[in-house]
């Protein structure tokens, strides 16, 4: 049985083939090119195409029993995740993970998380047997910040309502545990979805606090200035990115990331050990600046 990973060498996706592989699963990992070819660990299975090439997906997808479909925020990436989940049921596979995000349905104006919402609403209306994953803000996002975080600013405008933030090697954690779950079981298994939240909601301001503390320093919140941080991020970002990502943070100021009651506990279980704190990951950051 071999499992499909897409996205295989990007932030996630590449921590999710490393634990597929330390658990002996069989892997075919997408990528676009000889570069990335590269990066598949031994004993892994390169496999070149991409999602908007219905013919190289096609040949993707044969022979494979599970697929975690991943793509990153794209301008085509609703295109490429709909393309994927047709080819797959074609394909006969009935084994899915799906990589959305959480609040989904809540940022309704927010591009690449209604895209994401939509992918979730053709699962269901198709009887798709798949398990979605639902991750909160990346706190190794905050990574990009060192040199402001050094000169005394926390910039991210997240808002004051408050923002879950989960750590990416919980969140592959997670992942793999998934995938394998549905791997190795006899059959289809139902439709779920699974929450992948931190262990703390935090505001921009106790998120500065963290880093002082750590630091030794003082450290403030930049404020909420998002006019500012799309023009910022439209200088390192396409423009269409950086103003996707600033209704995000409106979102954020309006609503937060809050998780549910019981996902936390449901997290926990999956990948049967606690959830890193963003302190914890504030504290390792530090140490190897």
């Amino acid at each position: 049985m071999t499992i499909l990973v897409t996205g295989s060498t990007g932030t996630i996706g590449s921590q999710v083939v490393q634990r597929l592989a330390a658990q002996n699963a069989r892997i075919r990992a997408l990528v676009r090119g000889d570069t990335s070819r590269a990066k598949i660990p031994a004993g892994v299975e390169p496999f070149q195409g991409d999602m908007t090439d219905v013919a190289s997906m096609r040949t993707a997808l044969k022979g494979i029993d599970t697929l975690f479909l991943l793509n990153a925020v794209a301008a085509d990436e609703v295109t490429q995740a709909l393309g994927t989940l047709d080819l797959a049921r074609e394909a006969g596979i009935g084994r899915i993970v799906y990589f959305s995000v959480f609040n989904s349905a809540l940022f309704d104006d927010v591009p690449h998380f209604s895209g994401k919402y939509l992918v979730e609403r053709v699962i269901d209306a198709q009887a798709i047997p798949a398990t979605v994953l639902r991750p909160a803000y990346f706190m190794q996002s905050d990574l990009m910040f060192r040199d402001a975080l050094k000169a005394g600013i926390y910039p991210m405008p997240i808002g004051g309502v408050g923002v879950t933030m989960v750590d990416i090697r919980d969140i592959a954690d997670a992942a793999a545990a998934e995938l394998l779950r549905r791997e190795r079981a006899s059959h289809p298994l139902p439709r779920t979805t699974i929450e992948l939240v931190g262990p703390d909601t935090l505001t921009g301001a106790e998120i500065a606090a963290i880093w002082a503390s750590v630091l030794g320093k003082d450290v403030r919140y930049g404020g909420d200035d998002l006019e500012a941080f799309e023009r910022q991020a439209a200088g390192m970002m396409p423009g269409w990115m950086a103003h996707d990502f600033r209704l995000m943070l409106r979102a954020f100021h309006r609503f937060g990331l809050i998780p549910g009651k019981d996902s936390r506990a449901t997290f926990e279980a999956l990948i049967g050990h606690p959830l890193r704190t963003y302190r914890t990951f504030a504290q390792e950051a530090a140490a190897n600046w």
